[in-house]
């Protein structure tokens, strides 16, 4: 049976089907081909057959295989030969899809594949081996049982088997196992000294009625139930407060206490431990906070000598933005992270533990696959969760089985499990502001968390027993205050603080009075301020300050002149050097910082003073350094229709100009010569006629372009005439032009 070559049913195509063609398979336009035999060979690459083949599904992978069984690769088959190994399922749309793809071409009487289909597909398609035509009437019914088990196994694929007894060839008298008896009734073809191979015809025949084994034709069920929609963004509009605290808390450790970077890359076990313990997480939700900061560009390496973690100058401005915002940053830093901290404590090939921003995670297709399984949840109805993450897994692995490799379920429970931490989604639903992220980017997203938390609160419980509870989100004012006068104990919807004598002090050492804190507390408090409150706080006042220090290096003062005895008889006078220049006067070459924490270590309270004798905050701003910019993954723009379709066009004029009558194409060599002459004189003829000519040039930015135009003048270095696609006039210097070549007809 003869059929059409690939490049003849592209050229019957119509423009709108070969600029669908272009769009699904954007490789091929890249560079652009020159006609339409360029476009077919580059449409029968084995990668580039690969890369279709990526967004098939199931079904249609199969129907592919079919034709494949058959030797559609090799010559043409009928519609009605693969219908019949399918039975009763309908196979038009799979056939479309492939038709759509170029990866199938011709009418129902000659469908045909691409020859590399077989080696960019599977070897053993449907799980059947090669033909060997001679075994279509074999007779399988003298087999023993023994003969028929290993039939059946290899018949259920994969048809190639390892097997000691294919060392020797040997004949039917003499074969003592199963393998040895089928080798030498020629049912099996030894391909080595281990290796058998079961043809297709005795695969076939040993499946019956169903040649091509169990075919998955329709998608797998998705069991879902419905959650109250307001309960899924409420919830992950907690996580999304959470996250961006735990972050907050992050980048200030990090700013006084930066990890070093290994010598291999990545945050160190111990770092990661102690990163942990002070957040109050896991080390798996820390460790994506680790991957986070960093591709948000707040956290980066130093690359010194010693390199270090240190968070950026971005941090800054990330730190003083609304809530909603500072969650849209790490939001679409998660969504565009290139690679995959599901990775993190799991062992290498070398059996090497994966180490947060360890290079050996870095996957730059994570991005789409954590995109698409999203996308999956966000094509529910709003507020349909799913309750099994693996049920999601064999959906989608239905729908593009050759995507995701050897980690594609594990993705998709990654990505569930992340996704639920950073508020994108909440109870295996995805939420609004998700989905806003996901369609409108970071911006809309933040707006629209902005629009679902609730209000913040501007009043905070206080209990006798020294706890503060803040009933919602605070207000930034007073939750600055409240961070400042107590330590969180836990968070979640309802923050509860702790007050400690540590607490206060830390609030007198930046500035706050006895009396600002009373105040505090009485007007943000809508539960009585309970006496132990104000007992500690005048406690801690009482002492607090008693010692001031200034700069000498540093100096201490005080009014007791008992207690500066003291602190010259404790042990960390002599370690801070500190010296008597007065009753009441102190002095020591030390910094000042360093000599108020060892005497608070010593268990005094000292307090710093400026110029004016007022308190001042000591406390460290963090280091920083300049930002690198989000790791952002590159993601080229697809090509307009447009620009799709003036590509095809080209591709028409490529091949109206192989086909014309004036023969060859002339190129301009790179130095003078007979070329430049003879390109002159076409476009002169071209002119003279009224003929289109196929024009290669170099543009002023130095970029190949291709071009049909109807000349109209041509002299004085410059050839004018109208773009055949735009029906503009356009002008060219002749010296940028390459090459040209006539075009039949009229050009258009």
């Amino acid at each position: 049976m003869s059929g059409t070559t690939l490049a003849e049913w592209l050229r019957a195509q119509d423009d709108s089907a070969l600029v669908a063609l272009l769009r699904a398979r954007p490789d091929l336009a890249t560079p652009p081909p020159a006609d339409t035999t360029v476009l077919a060979t580059r449409i029968g690459s084995r990668a580039s057959v690969a890369r279709a083949c990526e967004d098939l599904d199931t079904l249609t992978l199969t129907v592919l295989e079919a034709l494949l069984v058959l030797d559609a690769d090799q010559a043409p088959v009928t519609r009605t030969a693969v219908q019949e190994l399918f039975g009763t399922t309908d196979i038009s749309a799979p056939l479309d899809a492939l038709r759509s793809r170029a990866l199938l071409w011709g009418g129902d009487h000659a469908l045909s594949t691409p020859p590399a289909s077989r080696d960019a597909v599977n070897p053993f398609p449907c799980g059947l081996g090669r033909s060997v035509p001679r075994l279509a009437d074999a007779d399988l019914t003298s087999l023993d049982p023994d003969e028929h088990r290993v039939l059946q196994t290899l018949a259920a694929g994969p048809p190639v088997g390892q097997t000691k007894d294919a060392a020797h060839v040997v004949s039917l008298a003499n074969a003592r196992t199963p393998i040895q008896k089928l080798l030498a009734r020629g049912l099996l073809v030894r391909r080595d000294a281990q290796t058998v191979e079961l043809p297709r015809e005795i695969g076939l025949k040993v499946r019956g009625d169903r040649p091509l084994g169990t075919v998955q034709t329709t998608e797998p069920p998705l069991t879902t139930f419905r959650r109250d929609l307001s309960d899924v963004d409420h919830t992950g509009g907690g996580e999304a407060l959470e996250l961006s605290r735990h972050v907050e808390t992050l980048l200030k450790s990090w700013s006084e206490d930066p990890p070093a970077v290994l010598r291999s890359g990545g945050v160190g076990v111990r770092e990661l431990r102690k990163l942990a313990k002070d957040l109050d997480v896991d080390e798996r939700r820390a460790a994506l906070l680790v991957e986070l900061v960093v591709n948000a560009g707040l956290v980066a390496d130093t690359e010194g000598v010693e390199p270090e973690w240190v968070p950026t100058t971005q941090t800054d401005a990330w730190l003083v933005a609304a809530p909603e915002h500072r969650w849209a940053t790490l939001a679409q830093a998660w969504l565009d992270l290139p690679r995959l901290p599901g990775l993190i404590g799991q062992r290498d090939d070398r059996d090497r533990l994966l180490n947060p921003l360890a290079p050996e995670l870095n996957r730059p297709g994570a991005p789409r696959d954590r995109r698409r399984i999203l996308e999956a949840l966000a094509a529910l109805e709003p507020g349909t969760a799913v309750i099994e993450p693996d049920e999601l897994a064999a959906v989608l692995a239905w729908r593009a089985p050759r995507r995701g490799g050897r980690l594609r379920d594990e993705l998709v429970r990654w990505t569930v499990e992340e996704g639920t931490q950073v508020g994108v989604l909440a109870h295996n639903a995805i939420t609004a502001q998700g989905r806003t992220l996901l369609t409108e980017g970071p911006g809309a997203a933040a707006k629209r968390l902005g629009d679902a938390l609730p209000a913040p609160v501007d009043h905070v419980l206080v209990q006798a027993d020294l706890t503060v509870v803040a009933p919602g989100r605070l207000d930034p004012e007073l939750a600055d205050e409240i961070a400042l006068v107590a330590d969180v104990e836990s968070a979640g919807s309802a923050t509860v603080y702790r007050v400690r004598e540590g607490s206060v002090r830390r609030a007198f050492d930046a500035g706050r009075s006895a009396a600002d804190l009373h105040e505090l507390f009485k007007s943000r408090s809508r539960t009585p301020v309970p006496q132990s409150l104000t007992y500690l706080i005048d406690d801690a006042a009482r002492r607090h300050g008693r010692l001031r220090g200034g700069a000498a290096g540093s100096f201490l003062r005080c009014d007791d002149p008992v207690l500066i005895t003291e602190v010259m008889s404790h042990a960390a006078a002599e370690r801070l050097a500190l010296r008597k220049i007065a009753p009441t006067v102190l002095v020591s070459p030390l910094p000042l910082a360093e000599v108020l924490d060892g005497l608070r270590d010593a268990g005094f309270a000292p307090a710093a003073e400026g110029p004016d004798g007022h308190v001042l905050d000591l406390r460290a701003g963090g280091r920083r350094i300049a930002g690198k910019g989000r790791r952002r993954p590159v993601q080229p723009s697809a090509p307009s229709d447009e620009q799709l379709g003036e590509l095809v066009r080209l591709v028409r004029a490529g091949d109206r100009a192989a086909t014309t009558t004036g023969g060859a194409r002339v190129s301009v060599p790179g130095h003078l010569g007979a070329g430049p002459s003879a390109t002159l004189a076409l476009l002169q003829r071209a002119a003279r006629e009224g003929r289109s000519v196929l024009v290669d040039f170099v543009d002023g930015h130095g970029t190949a372009a291709r071009r049909v135009i109807t000349p109209q003048i041509v002299g004085g270095g410059v050839l004018e005439g109208v773009d055949v696609s735009y029906g503009e006039v356009r002008r060219f210097p002749l010296h940028r032009i390459t090459s040209a070549a006539l075009v039949e007809g009229d050009g258009a």
